[in-house]
């Protein structure tokens, strides 16, 4: 049986809702979601189709945008946003079953609608413009789709030939993508393609997909090791991976990963207080999740990159989940590794090899008591921050000048959470 799948997006979504809640309609009206209290350096995290037809580029800066352009800022409301995505999806419940739905972000969804073509008596298109007038309808949301003959097709037809179709859906199986898609140009447009890949590619003297299609496999697989194999199936159109496939799919191991960018150029001092603050929020994950690492990783990048970021990873001696422990070896790996001299923008810390506490082996040479009790602190601690909230409690180094904590704490996903 012939395989379709359709992928979904929510044109423009965070700034079409900030239309849809002013009673605007996204398509005449000039709004770029961002918070304008960062300063003109900030990121606009989607501007209105409108705002695209006057030349501005999504994920601009304020300052970029032409000063003859009037304009509405919409403070970036992520509360609001996952309210949206999550009665969108809803949407999606009433046609499809969740098994067959693949939440890709919050805006764009996959959905193998194989079997429900004859369920519904209709082709894919057909099926694609019912789901697309559903939440136009609901919502005052337009979206649009891409459908293909697998995963990959579905997602190429929506970032690249949907745009360049009148009814906002495109559609591709692998002749189709050959005949139209072979030839087009830059490679970064295509899905897993981004420009540095697409600069290693230039360099190869390959500039489409009809070039990696018909390179010799063993200098790709010489360049881009055991990637080539993805870069060559998707230069023939080709996708093996299914939703079900996703949905069975188990990691051999976990990390946890956290990262900010600061909202101005911190001191090699001021970025290790909110480094200490990420390591607390990272131990007490673990701890109230029951899971304990024996890696850790930093990176540090800094001010107007100039100079390649710094960091690394450490292998520690024991598993851990302790916050005492876990500082001293990020403290260790910062003070060793980190430029002194150069202000710093961004941060990011990983606890790698993640397991479950009770699988970690017991050792006769630690303090077992004291740790028990730091950790029956902790999780005191996450159990009060989430009854009344996580400014709650807080330590006394969350309220030193430069501790971004308190403030972060109000935030969903770095972004002001709204109402």
């Amino acid at each position: 049986m012939q395989k379709y799948y359709i992928c979904i997006d929510l044109k423009t979504f965070y700034a079409s809702v900030e239309c849809v809640e002013r009673g605007l309609d996204p398509f005449s009206t000039n709004l770029v979601v961002a918070d304008k209290t960062r300063g003109k350096g900030t990121i606009c995290l989607a501007v209105s189709p409108r705002m695209k037809m006057l030349g501005v580029k999504n994920r601009c800066r304020i300052y970029e945008i032409p000063k003859e352009i009037k304009y509405i800022i919409a403070m970036p409301r992520m509360k609001k946003y996952i309210e949206y995505s999550a009665n969108i999806y809803a949407i999606y419940l009433k046609y499809f079953s969740k098994e067959d739905i693949h939440v890709y972000s919050i805006d764009e969804a996959f959905i193998d609608v194989t079997k429900y073509l004859k369920l519904y008596k209709v082709n894919p298109i057909e099926l694609a413009k019912i789901i697309i007038k559903d939440i136009y309808k609901t919502y005052r949301i337009t979206a649009t789709a891409g459908i293909g003959t697998n995963m990959y097709l579905a997602k190429i037809a929506l970032d690249i030939t949907a745009k360049h179709s009148a009814t906002n859906i495109g559609f591709l199986n692998e002749e189709k993508y050959k005949k139209e898609l072979w030839h087009h140009r830059p490679l970064a447009d295509f899905w897993q393609i981004g420009k540095g890949i697409e600069k290693r590619l230039n360099k190869m003297r390959i500039f489409d997909m009809y070039d990696i299609a018909h390179k010799d496999p063993k200098k790709l697989y010489k360049e881009f090791g055991i990637n080539a194999e993805y870069l060559i199936d998707h230069s023939w159109g080709r996708e093996t991976c299914t939703i079900a496939d996703i949905k069975a799919y188990k990691p051999k191991t976990n990390s946890i990963s956290n990262s900010q960018v600061l909202f101005e150029d911190y001191t090699f001092m001021k970025a290790r207080l909110v480094l200490k603050e990420m390591v607390e929020l990272g131990s007490l994950r673990l701890i109230e999740n029951n899971l304990s690492t024996d890696s850790i990783g930093l990176y540090i990048g800094y001010s107007k990159d100039i100079i390649k970021a710094t960091g690394g990873t450490k292998k520690l001696v024991n598993y851990t989940n302790i916050y005492s422990e876990l500082l001293k070896a990020f403290l260790e790996l910062y003070d060793k590794t980190t430029n002194k001299n150069i202000a710093i923008r961004r941060i990011g810390i990983n606890f790698a090899n993640v397991i479950k506490q009770e699988n970690v082996q017991l050792n006769l040479f630690i303090d077992q008591e004291k740790q028990d009790k730091e950790r029956k602190l902790e999780l005191a601690m996450c159990s009060i921050k989430n009854k009344i909230g996580k400014n709650a409690i807080l330590r006394g180094m969350n309220l030193q000048e430069g501790a971004t904590t308190r403030f972060r704490n109000q935030l969903i996903g770095g972004h002001n959470s709204g109402k």
